[in-house]
């Protein structure tokens, strides 16, 4: 699996997994705009074999901050740890650009992504009441501080030796 910038070639697919990921999944012309801004930064997961985009993720910055505003994986291959390694690189990526923290919003339900930003240090700050649609449901909204430290580089190095020896499995991708 290859992790890298999202491109106009890659909506397609990207849409396709919006579509049965999301109960209010963004619009074509949302994600143009969006990969187009130099304060955000878009990737897609990409299978070794054919390119096919197995996730997307996205990342806004705001005065130090970076604001993880999509991250989503194809039903087929959840829990192969795409998600890991998009979050991964959104957090490395955060450091470049300068941000000491990051933020994002997550359905109060959805306890598989609620460990996945816990390994990366996100504890929860605040809710958003009645935030998602279709079902409607709280946001809680989690913060992971201090990302420029070395403390927290060494907890991304401790999760990249863990996904290391953890390919994905590519039976699920057919």
């Amino acid at each position: 699996m290859t992790i890298t910038t999202m491109r106009r070639r890659h909506l397609r697919n990207v849409l396709r997994i919006e579509e049965q990921t999301s109960s209010t999944p963004w619009s074509l012309g949302l994600f143009l705009a969006e990969v187009r801004r130099d304060e955000r930064d878009y990737i897609v997961a990409l299978s070794d074999d054919d390119e096919r985009v197995l996730g997307f993720a996205g990342l806004l910055y705001v005065v130090g901050e970076g604001h993880v505003t999509t991250v989503s994986v194809d039903p087929k291959v959840q829990g192969g740890r795409i998600g890991t390694r998009l979050m991964l690189e959104l957090a490395r990526r955060a450091i470049t650009r300068g941000s000491d923290s990051i933020t994002l919003e997550v359905r109060a339900s959805n306890k598989a992504a609620l460990a996945l930003y816990r390994r990366f240090g996100f504890a929860p700050s605040g809710v958003r009441k009645d935030y998602y649609k279709d079902p409607t449901e709280d946001a809680l909204v989690l913060w992971a501080h201090d990302i420029d430290s070395p403390a927290y580089a060494e907890r991304l190095t401790f999760i990249e030796e863990q996904l290391s020896g953890a390919p994905i499995d590519q039976k699920e991708l057919a």
